[in-house]
């Protein structure tokens, strides 16, 4: 029979609740006791296999049945039908509509194959070609010269065979090699240290000293070339320019890394790239390039730029990639008012397109520019004029509002000639590889030798923009740059390097 609530009792109510609690206060101290038992265990095995012994950490337990090592019979053969009809299908020659043409540029080697059997009796009717895209590793040899002496029969005076100009007087490695372990280095951004692992494979033993030695030499070999570059970039009327960090080892704070920059120049009109190497980002950095320029600078919103780009002789440009940048972190924050400034700014960039489409010529570009651009960004400042009224400052909005706002000018400046682009990207695709680099081998040994470094980087960035093969620029630059004609020096830049040489 059950027992009613109502039925009780003031005094045999509290007696009941009392007795429940207790019941669940014995319930739940055991269930905490349980978890607190778990807990300890678990705490023990993470101590064991953080501080115990490393055998400790894998004994398995002896009770533990084998891992089995071989497939059964069964399912090896099982496995050998699978593999059969597998290698099978991959024989035949998958369908598809055509492959591409192999380059005609290549050797080839031809590797007649005739019918088995006795063919005395057969005449041949004819033969079916098939071509196939094959590679064979670096190949190491060993270049021997060997120069003979002649002396007059006379006995006055003796001859012998000149020496090739060699990059490093009495060294063992040629142009050849030399400029495959810089292009390996600072274009395929191999480390040295991984190449040595490569010459190791061919049982060829270089000290990891040597190969830094020989990267050095052949970059001082280059200097003569860097300062004709920095010469011949002062002279330009148009330049990009951008930072970008580098660590350095050499450093004043015992066990720390100096933080070090890439200033680089870009003159996009005749695709040359300068990079250079200062210790600091400040004002100090770009003094030595930017103190004396004059014309057109195009850069981001940077104060070391904008302090420059105040100067009288200097007219200052902006990048609306930045600006455009600024309003697409603000689609989260605002997105309707974000979304009708990417629009407008859209509208600039199909201008942009729609010239380089009909491959317009300067004059052409700046009056397209004046008939659809200029109309779009009077429309677009109106609207940041209005709304920036009414926004939060700190919003992201209102950044991206502010941003464009404060450089108006600067944004609009490109209108002026139909040379002059739209944003800065082009610095920054010449930026890249350094950034790649810099994952790979992480820092530079010293001062010297990033500034050294800017000097590959440099011309490999020139010979990106010009479509040249860097190694044959470079091994043909080594070979030649120390017999050269002062006056020439500006022939061996990538961008007047012939493809037969």
């Amino acid at each position: 029979m059950e027992m009613s609530l109502e039925s009780l009792s003031k005094e045999e109510l509290i007696a009941l609740i009392n007795k429940e609690k207790q019941s669940y206060g014995e319930e739940r101290i055991a269930e905490l006791e349980e978890e607190n038992a778990y807990l300890k265990s678990q705490l023990e095995m993470y101590k064991r296999m953080q501080f115990g012994q490393k055998r400790e950490r894998f004994e398995g337990d002896p009770a533990q049945i084998a891992l089995p090592f071989e497939a059964a019979v069964e399912q090896i053969a099982v496995q050998e039908e699978i593999l059969k009809e597998k290698i099978g299908y991959v024989r035949k020659r998958p369908n598809h509509k055509g492959r591409a043409a192999l380059p005609s540029h290549l050797p080839v080697e031809e590797i007649e194959i005739y019918p088995q059997g006795d063919l005395s009796e057969m005449v041949c009717i004819g033969k079916e070609v098939t071509e196939e895209l094959d590679y064979e590793p670096a190949r190491f040899l060993i270049k021997r010269y060997i120069r003979y002496k002649y002396a007059a029969k006379n006995g006055e005076g003796v001859k012998i065979g000149q020496l090739p100009e060699r990059v490093i007087d009495r060294g063992i490695p040629s142009t050849g090699l030399l400029a495959s372990i810089l292009t390996d280095k600072y274009q395929d951004h191999l480390p040295l240290y991984r190449q040595k692992q490569r010459f190791a494979r061919e049982d060829i033993r270089i000290a990891s000293s040597t190969l830094e030695g020989w990267t050095k030499e052949a970059l001082i070999k280059l200097e003569p070339l860097y300062e004709q570059l920095v010469f011949d970039m002062k002279s330009k009327g148009y330049w990009q320019v951008d930072e970008s960090p580098i660590k350095v080892l050499e450093s004043d704070k015992k066990g720390a890394c100096h933080q070090g920059y890439y200033w680089v120049y870009h003159s996009p009109l005749d695709g040359m790239v300068l990079f250079d190497y200062q210790p600091t980002r400040g004002s100090a950095g770009a003094k030595t390039m930017l103190e004396s320029f004059k014309g057109y600078l195009q850069t981001d919103g940077y104060a070391v730029y904008e302090k420059h780009g105040r100067r009288k002789d200097v007219v200052h440009l902006a990048c609306w990639a930045h600006a455009r940048r600024e309003f697409e972190r603000a689609l989260e924050n605002d997105k309707a008012r974000a979304q009708i400034a990417l629009s407008m700014i859209q509208k600039l960039y199909a201008v942009e397109r729609k010239a380089k489409e009909q491959m317009l010529d300067a004059d052409a570009i700046k009056e397209l520019r004046l008939n659809e651009s200029l109309p779009i960004i009077n429309e677009l400042g109106k609207w940041i004029f209005e709304q920036i009224k009414s926004t939060l400052p700190k919003s992201q909005i209102g950044k991206a509002m502010q941003y464009s706002y404060a450089r108006w000018d600067a944004l609009s400046a490109y209108l002026y000639d139909g040379n002059l682009l739209i944003d800065n990207n082009q610095i920054e695709n010449a930026i890249r590889p350094l950034a790649i680099g810099r994952k790979n081998y992480l820092f530079a040994g010293s001062h010297d030798a990033a500034q050294r470094a800017a000097i590959i980087y440099s011309f490999f960035a020139i010979c990106k923009k010009h479509n040249v093969n860097p190694y044959n620029w470079l091994k043909n630059t080594l070979q030649n740059i120390a017999t050269i004609n002062h006056k020439d020096i500006a022939d061996l830049f990538p961008q007047n390097f012939s493809k037969g040489q």
